[in-house]
Parts: C-alpha cells; sequence; structure tokens
C-alpha cells in the first residue's frame, strides 16, 4: 500500500511539473494584454456586432504593430483597473485613463495623448444648464473613475445626491428614464453619445475639471514603457494618430 500511494504522488507531482511547463511554453511573449472598459465609446466599446472597436483600440493596435507585437484586448472591472495591472493579468491600462497624482503613485505613465475634461450632461430638455443648478439634485457617475475625483473636488462634492454605477452606459440609462437629474461623464464621451443620440443630451456650461489621458504599464516595467512610448512618437511622426482620432472625434486633437 505504500508503495502505490508513493508512487500516486510521484505521478501527482510530475503532472503538475508538467503542466507548469506547458503554461510557460504556451505564453506568448510577444503579447501585450490592455486591459480596457469596453462600455467607454468612442475610446473603447463594443459595436453592433460584439467587437471591440473604438479610438483607443485603434491606437493600440498601430502601437503594437510599431513595437513588432501582438495585441489583446481584455475587458476589466474598471474599478479594479490598477489590481489588474498589478496583478500580471494585464500589461496596460488603455481606455481613457486619467493621468492623476494619485494614479502615479501605482503606474507608470506614458506622456499625455489627449486633453480631456469632466462635465456634467443632462437631458435636452432639462431646466438645469449650469454646475451650481444641480444643487440637492441627483447626480450619477461611473464609481472610482476620475468622473467621482472631479465631483470629490469640486463645490458640489456635499451638494448633489451622488449615485454610483458600474459604468457610463448604465449611469445614462437612468438620466434618460430620469431617474438621474444629470451625469458627471468624460466630455469625449458625452459628446460621443450626444452625436449618436441627437437632440437627446445637452453638456452644461462649465466643466468641472480639465485633465489628459495617459496609459498606464505596472511600476519596474521601464522597458515596456519606453519601447511604448518610441511607438507612440512613430505614430505622431507619420500621421497615423491624427488619422485615428479624425475617424473616432473627427478631427486631430492627439497631444504632440
Amino acid at each position: 500500500m505504500k508503495k502505490k500511494a508513493i508512487l500516486l504522488l510521484f505521478i501527482s507531482i510530475c503532472m503538475i511539473i508538467m503542466a507548469g511547463c506547458s503554461s510557460s511554453a504556451s505564453k506568448d511573449d510577444n503579447t501585450i494584454i490592455v486591459g480596457i472598459d469596453d462600455k467607454f465609446a468612442p475610446m473603447g466599446f463594443r459595436d453592433e456586432q460584439n467587437e471591440i472597436v473604438g479610438f483607443d483600440i485603434d491606437y493600440a493596435r498601430a502601437a503594437a504593430e510599431k513595437m513588432g507585437k501582438k495585441v489583446t484586448f481584455q475587458p476589466i472591472d474598471w474599478s479594479s483597473k490598477e489590481s489588474e495591472l498589478n496583478s500580471g493579468r494585464i500589461d496596460m491600462i488603455w481606455n481613457g485613463y486619467t493621468i492623476t497624482d494619485e494614479r502615479k503613485e501605482k503606474v507608470l505613465f506614458t506622456k499625455p495623448y489627449l486633453e480631456n475634461s469632466q462635465v456634467a450632461i443632462t437631458l435636452a430638455d432639462s431646466p438645469i444648464t449650469k454646475l451650481d443648478e444641480l444643487d440637492g439634485k441627483n447626480v450619477g457617475l461611473q464609481a472610482l473613475s476620475s468622473a467621482a475625483d472631479a465631483l470629490a473636488a469640486s463645490p458640489l462634492k456635499d451638494k448633489v445626491k451622488a449615485s454610483e454605477f458600474k459604468d457610463n452606459v448604465l449611469a445614462l440609462t437612468d438620466l434618460k428614464t430620469k431617474r438621474l437629474d444629470a451625469v458627471i461623464i468624460d466630455e469625449v464621451v458625452a459628446r460621443y453619445y450626444m452625436s449618436k443620440e441627437e437632440g437627446t443630451f445637452k453638456l452644461l456650461d462649465e466643466s468641472l475639471a480639465p485633465e489628459q489621458y495617459g496609459i498606464g504599464i505596472k511600476k519596474g516595467n521601464e522597458e515596456l514603457l519606453n519601447q511604448l512610448q518610441k511607438a507612440l512618437d512613430e505614430l505622431n511622426t507619420d500621421g497615423k494618430a491624427a488619422e485615428i482620432s479624425k475617424k473616432w472625434l473627427g478631427e486631430d486633437k492627439v497631444l504632440k
């Protein structure tokens, strides 16, 4: 019986070792895994065929090509984005990722590539036209997003009734059904939905906070950061970045 038990233990250990070797062999080190929020149009989202598309998707593919690498897009829970990166499950956070001092403590950033701001969007027929008119109103925003940071830093912080949502689509749905009076959201996203649903939404006059988008890389991986930045600089020089921006944003808005 002892010999049989030892034999079974030996076989089990061998299987574990072989599985580990197989896993290592099958891992493609030439593929970059990009973490995205797949409901963040026009930066990264699913089209009518359920394909992941958008500005950042095209931008990442073009950069990967410059780097001589493949790219895979991994939808993630946006509230856990830094954890996904630091665990190694993704290699980059690239989907309208706002550069902030707090995030700089957690990740490495490329140079900013796009200007943005946090704005308030309401229904087109809403009597609200200015930020201070949101006092006492129901306001929605994406949880653990730069919209949440912008609201927390604004005079509206203790004046509105804020509700957090998993993504902007859910927040805008509640706005359309009038469960919310406004949504705090990235301007680039707001303008996209305004163009797709003409006459449904309007922007309030002022913005909450200006910001810039960057790509997040795990701390300590300066080699990947430098490779990526070189590729982005080349996309600016050869006009590919401008081409992608015009396709999704209607004009060349990429920072040089």
